[in-house]
């Protein structure tokens, strides 16, 4: 290959399912919007999403504090896996996982392709980018109801 040519970057080449876990990592945006607290309508099945997020986001970043026990710590976060991209539905149009499924391109505030964790806030996009609150264990979900964002 001469010095001309360009290797197209892995997220370009790959399916969701050939990717490493590190690299299946790398593609989350850092958005946080997966961790807003979702309702399920008992009659439709339809998610209805709240502004609230659980004690473990960082309102100064947009992500988990500890994502490495995430599960552990909240039992009810869904943890989202190659094998079930397809089912996640209700994750934001804007989710790289999403966009990578549908067979588009990453955009340009991607981390992976603006090379920094800031353009996403730069974007507007994300839990950085719309009202959230820390739920406190007492609140009622449908009084922070809001639309997908």
């Amino acid at each position: 290959m001469s010095s001309s040519e360009h290797t197209a970057p892995f997220w370009e080449t790959k399916s969701l399912d050939e990717m490493t876990q590190p690299e299946w990592e790398s593609v989350c945006d850092g958005c946080g919007l997966c961790c807003l607290t979702k309702l399920q309508d008992d009659e439709t099945d339809e998610i209805i999403y709240t502004g609230v997020v659980c004690a473990y986001s960082d309102l100064a970043t947009g992500q988990c504090s500890d994502y490495a026990n995430r599960s552990t710590n909240v039992p009810t976060c869904v943890q989202l896996t190659k094998e079930r991209v397809a089912e996640f539905d209700w994750l934001p149009d804007t989710c790289a996982y999403r966009v990578l499924y549908r067979g588009q391109s990453l955009p340009n505030w991607h981390p992976l392709i603006s090379g920094s964790t800031k353009s996403v806030k730069a974007a507007g996009i994300g839990l950085l980018a719309i009202p959230v609150v820390v739920d406190t264990g007492d609140l009622d979900y449908e009084d922070f109801l809001i639309s997908k964002p």
